[in-house]
């Protein structure tokens, strides 16, 4: 039967086993929610001193210390810290730099002190992509790549505010400056490498002005490109460019081939005079010594020196002679061959000599006197 049915319950007690206490006497009933706040508000009442009933006496003190004690349990928690083998922290006291802490379990005292823990040697990465204009007032998009790390995280914290944000502000400064003087060529093709290390030495010089602490590592240039909307017409005139380097290194080919084969028959040439010179030269100036000496042994012996040069004349002439001379003697009847051919070839190059000797002949075979003049014409007559 129920508790509550009439008649069921002769104790009139409650489903926790206590007797109805309306008269005062009896257990208690289940906590009252009203009576522990007023307890809570007596004890609270007590803390800032106010009024609170007899019955709470100790019971303030309690609270207090526990209070105390969770609020020292939750500062040494969030006093000890650790760093780690890659991070530094920089602890500021009163809000000036009191010290850099390595890695290791450290504590500090906030909240007169307060703490800065980063990783100092992860390589951050900023990239950033737009329009620049070069030198030659062409728009291409450059996609650039900033590789970075903390070196000085005192200036890292206390000297710049949002040093990151310096960094984008001085990667837009320095890659606009050095795209504005390359010209576009240079910045498409082979001098993006150059473009890099020029952005990357304007870039740290940026950073080391401000004081940032950052380390610029590494600047990637990717590849650049001209605009969406001028992309077609821009690769045309690529592909004419492509076409008048083709043609300046064919003709450069060209050029290399037959320009030192004209040098070097222009040299034999200047060799082949200059041989001739010296050849001219020498052979003057030994018919000049010879002719010198057979003077001197001419007036020695003039009858002698004038047989002995008509005799070598001669001698010199019908070796190269063309005519043939036959004996008219009747009693031989012999068939000759007579080579015609070297005949007449040789009768061009015999007639100047035959006509020098002739000259130079003594016209009946008596001594007649031989001037200077008329050697001198026969000495070149066989030099010839």
């Amino acid at each position: 039967m129920a508790w509550n049915e009439p008649g069921g319950n002769s104790n009139n007690q409650d489903p926790w086993g206590n007797r109805n206490n309306n008269k005062g006497g009896g257990r208690q009933g289940p906590p009252d929610l009203d009576e522990a706040l007023r307890k809570l508000q007596d004890n609270l009442n007590g803390i800032f001193g106010g009024k609170k009933k007899p019955s709470g006496k100790g019971g303030g003190f309690g609270v207090v210390l526990l209070a105390l004690v969770l609020l020292g349990a939750f500062w040494l928690y969030n006093a000890i810290y650790v760093v780690d083998e890659q991070e530094q922290a920089v602890i500021l006291r009163f809000g000036k730099y009191h010290q850099t802490v390595g890695p290791g379990l450290n504590i500090y005292f906030p909240p007169i002190e307060s703490k800065f823990q980063h990783n100092v040697t992860r390589e951050r990465a900023y990239s950033r992509q737009g329009p620049m204009l070069t030198e030659d007032e062409n728009i291409i998009e450059v996609p650039l790549t900033v590789q970075y790390k903390i070196s000085n995280l005192q200036d890292f914290v206390l000297n710049v505010d949002g040093p990151e944000i310096s960094l984008q502000h001085a990667t837009e400064s320095a890659l606009r400056h050095v795209v504005g003087s390359t010209v576009m060529d240079q910045v498409l093709t082979e001098g993006r490498e150059l473009l890099a290390v020029d952005v990357h030495e304007r870039l740290q010089r940026f950073l080391d002005l401000y004081r940032t602490g950052i380390a610029v590592t590494q600047v990637n240039v990717q590849n650049a490109q001209a605009p969406r909307e001028v992309q077609e017409a821009f690769d045309d005139v690529i592909r004419a460019r492509e076409d008048e380097q083709r043609e300046k290194n064919n003709a450069e080919t060209y050029a290399n081939g037959v320009v030192p084969e004209a040098r070097g028959l222009a040299q034999r040439i200047l060799e082949e005079a200059n041989g001739y010179r010296d050849e001219v030269i020498a052979r003057a100036e030994g018919e000049s010594e010879r002719f010198t000496k057979l003077l001197a042994e001419y007036r020695k012996a003039p009858e002698v020196t004038r047989q002995r040069l008509y005799l070598e004349t001669m001698e010199e002439m019908y070796s190269n002679s063309s005519k043939v001379l036959l004996s008219g003697d009747k009693g031989q009847n012999s068939l000759m061959y007579l080579p015609l051919d070297k005949l007449m070839e040789n009768r061009g190059a015999a007639a100047a000599p035959v006509r020098a000797a002739e000259s130079a002949a003594p016209a009946s075979g008596a001594d007649v006197p031989v001037s200077t003049e008329t050697l001198s014409r026969t000495l070149r007559s066989r030099s010839r």
